[in-house]
C-alpha cells in the first residue's frame, strides 16, 4: 500500500505500531483491574487481596486473633498482610507489562507506565 512512499511508509508503519500498543496497554490496564493476587500474615491468620491496580479487595481476619491484650500484633499482622498483597500485585503487573512488550517487539527492560 505504501510502497514508493520512502520514508513515508516507514512513517505510517511506526503510527501504525504505535495505536496498536497504545490499545493493548489500554486493554492490559482494563484487565489488570480484574485480576488479583494474595498476601498473608501470621500464618494464614490475616488473608489480604488486591488487584494488579494495587486495589484493596478483601481482607479476612481469623476470628482467633482477637483479643484485648494482642491490639498491636493484630494491627501489625493487618499491616503486613495488605503490604504483600500489594507488593505481589506490583510485581505480577510488571511481569504482565514485560509481557506485553516482548510480544511487541520491545527491548525487554523497556519501562511502559502504568
Amino acid at each position: 500500500m505504501f510502497k514508493g512512499l520512502g520514508q513515508m511508509g516507514d512513517m505510517a508503519k511506526m503510527m501504525k505500531a504505535a495505536k496498536e500498543m497504545q490499545e493493548r496497554m489500554a486493554n492490559l490496564q482494563e484487565e489488570m483491574k480484574a485480576m488479583t493476587v494474595t498476601g498473608e500474615a501470621g500464618g494464614g491468620l490475616v488473608t489480604a487481596v488486591c488487584t494488579l491496580k494495587g486495589e484493596l479487595t478483601s481482607l479476612d481476619i481469623d476470628p482467633s486473633i482477637f483479643s484485648g491484650d494482642d491490639k498491636e500484633v493484630v494491627e501489625d499482622l493487618i499491616l503486613a498482610g495488605i503490604k504483600e498483597a500489594q507488593a505481589k500485585a506490583q510485581d505480577a503487573a510488571q511481569k504482565e507489562m514485560q509481557k506485553l512488550t516482548e510480544e511487541m517487539g520491545l527491548p525487554a527492560d523497556m519501562k511502559l507506565p502504568f
